[in-house]
């Protein structure tokens, strides 16, 4: 299972995102919760975990 973390502290939170990898799909999640759609590609997913750090939201089914 491949990962990728990325941290960023927004205020007094802080979000540190990976990806997942499960079979054929990869999902971006964070610490706080969050947790991206899942993706065929893991570009998608990065940009995903991108979007969350900078508080850009991730339409669902997109």
């Amino acid at each position: 299972m491949a990962q990728q973390e990325r941290t960023e502290r927004t205020g007094s939170e802080e979000h540190r995102t990976t990806t997942v990898e499960n079979g054929h799909f990869c999902v971006a999640e964070c610490v706080c919760g969050w947790r991206g759609p899942a993706r065929r590609a893991r570009s998608r997913a990065r940009s995903d975990a991108a979007g969350h750090l900078t508080g850009r939201s991730v339409a669902p089914g997109s």
